[in-house]
């Protein structure tokens, strides 16, 4: 049976599993977000989070995190594969949470 898939597009493990992107500054974070609520109306309000690493006192040492809750249908293939081309344009990743 073929997949109706592009190869390059993200699985979707949990439709409904919040989503993280994760950058490595406030601003990165900021412009991420705006991003997503002009592209992305239907998201939502963003949350935007400070998470300093593990033993670091250090303000510098932290990564952002925007935290996106999934839209009521759920995440698409598409859509994750979008958040993935945002968070790589703002040196970041993609996580689930």
């Amino acid at each position: 049976m073929t997949e109706n898939h592009s190869p390059e597009l993200p699985d979707v493990d949990d439709p409904f599993a919040r989503q993280l992107l994760v950058l490595p500054d406030r601003d990165a974070a900021e412009e991420a977000a705006e991003e997503l609520g002009a592209s992305h109306p239907d998201l939502g309000e963003p949350e935007i989070v400070r998470d300093a690493l593990a033993g670091e006192d250090d303000a510098e040492d932290a990564q952002w995190l925007v935290v996106l809750d999934p839209p009521p249908t759920g995440w698409t293939p598409a859509l994750l594969h979008a958040l993935d081309a945002l968070a790589t344009t703002h040196e970041g990743w993609r996580e689930e949470a």
